[in-house]
């Protein structure tokens, strides 16, 4: 409001209410005005504005650049808070900028206001997200800030992804990345390699694999020879899922060790808990050491730190895997019954290792005589697997289908 702004210019200026005032404002007059119980003339605005040494359009200006200075700190305090440990965190962003956005038109406070709104709208549902991005990458691409950019062609991209319109995602991805580098001359390191992740995990979601691995190892080349170990981990994980789906097991290792050298240097305990979950998939997967697996998965779940970490239902899955592998049919389906597909997982592949959990518990189910049921599960699997596209998994899950169905027309069989 008009009234507390030049109150708190007034006190920035240090001036008492009668200093302000001067000798064509009353005391009283000029308190009335800072409590919006009076309007003052454009003659009054005037001296006001001379008296405070400031333009008079920056005492008109709904807001002022400081106020949006002010509004951007606050909104950027809430961005970074955790959604999980803070849920009303993009509600309280929209409430704190939507009254500002129609002030919004240049430099980067207003650009990162924007872009921080459209997030809040997407998140809250409040209506068009796209709009207020796209006055941001615009006002971005003028100022050349192409880590903000970039930012905002990641969401797009994840916005069809979550929804797994996983070609429309592609297609966002690679569009967003030929307007950013016909506008920036130059991209960073970082810009460029969370482009090349982003492009890589789009062209392995559609089942381009070959376009997947060779956007994947540029990006691995590139980060080695620029010695820049962002997006590494990520890029390593990456790698050795590629890996084990095309059952390519040299190379699997060769990521796998990758990831576990990147654990030691980076000391981070989310990579360390990757690096073992993946080598327990491998022992899982190939290796067919069981025993050692379910050892591995069983310090992981009876860690007390891990407790309620966020790749828990993996260790659940893999146990699974492990107990089926074991043939303890009916421990293993005690495991895969708490397997929850957590609600963060779109990507193909991951997908895929939580909906193969209704295949093995077919398997497991079938071996404990119960035929039927099996065939539910059986079923469930290949239906889920519908809307993705044709992988190893995806046909592990269809045989076994369809290996219980002769079953039950062959029943001598079994």
């Amino acid at each position: 409001m008009l009234g507390e702004r030049i109150r708190k210019l007034r006190k920035q200026k240090k001036l008492t209410l009668e200093e302000l005032a001067g000798t064509k404002l009353t005391k009283g007059m000029l308190s009335l005005i800072e409590n919006n119980k009076a309007n003052p003339s454009m003659e009054s605005l005037t001296y006001i504005a001379e008296r405070l040494e400031i333009d008079l359009s920056q005492l008109l200006n709904e807001v002022n650049f400081e106020e949006l200075r002010e509004v951007l700190d606050e909104a950027e305090k809430i961005y970074s808070r955790n959604s999980d440990d803070y849920p009303e965190k993009y509600k309280k962003l929209f409430t704190l900028i939507d009254p500002v956005v129609p002030q919004l038109n240049q430099g980067y406070v207003a650009a990162r206001l924007l872009e921080l709104h459209g997030y809040s709208l997407y998140w809250e549902k409040q209506g068009d997200w796209k709009q207020p991005l796209e006055q941001a990458a615009i006002l971005y691409d003028q100022m050349n800030v192409t880590t903000k950019r970039v930012g905002i062609a990641s969401f797009r991209c994840l916005a069809d992804f979550i929804e797994h319109n996983y070609e429309q995602s592609l297609e966002t991805i690679l569009h967003e990345r030929k307007e950013i580098e016909k506008k920036h001359v130059y991209i960073d390191p970082i810009s460029r390699l969370d482009l090349d992740y982003n492009e890589a995990v789009m062209y392995f979601a559609v089942g381009d694999i070959n376009a997947a691995k060779q956007v994947m190892d540029e990006a691995i080349s590139f980060s080695q020879k620029n010695k820049t170990f962002y997006r590494i981990d990520d890029l390593y994980r990456l790698a050795a899922a590629y890996s084990m789906m095309e059952e390519e097991w040299e190379q699997y290792e060769y990521y796998l060790k990758k990831l576990n050298q990147y654990a030691m240097f980076s000391d981070d305990t989310m990579s360390k808990v990757t690096s073992k979950l993946f080598l327990i998939e491998s022992l899982n997967s190939y290796k067919h050491d069981y025993a050692e697996a379910l050892s591995l998965v069983d310090l992981l779940l009876n860690d007390p730190e891990l407790k309620h970490h966020q790749l828990i239902e993996w260790f659940h899955l893999e146990k699974g895997k492990a107990l089926h592998g074991l043939k303890r049919y009916e421990e293993a389906i005690n495991y895969f019954e708490k397997v929850v597909i957590p609600d963060y997982h779109h990507h193909p592949f991951d997908l895929s290792q939580f909906y193969l959990k209704e295949t093995y518990m077919a398997q497991c189910l079938v071996e404990l005589g119960k035929i039927e049921e099996a065939l539910g599960a059986a079923k469930k699997a290949v239906d889920l697997f519908d809307h993705l596209p044709d992988s190893p998994f995806k046909e592990l899950s269809l045989e076994t289908y369809k290996h219980i169905l002769t079953t039950i027309k062959h029943p001598e069989n079994i």
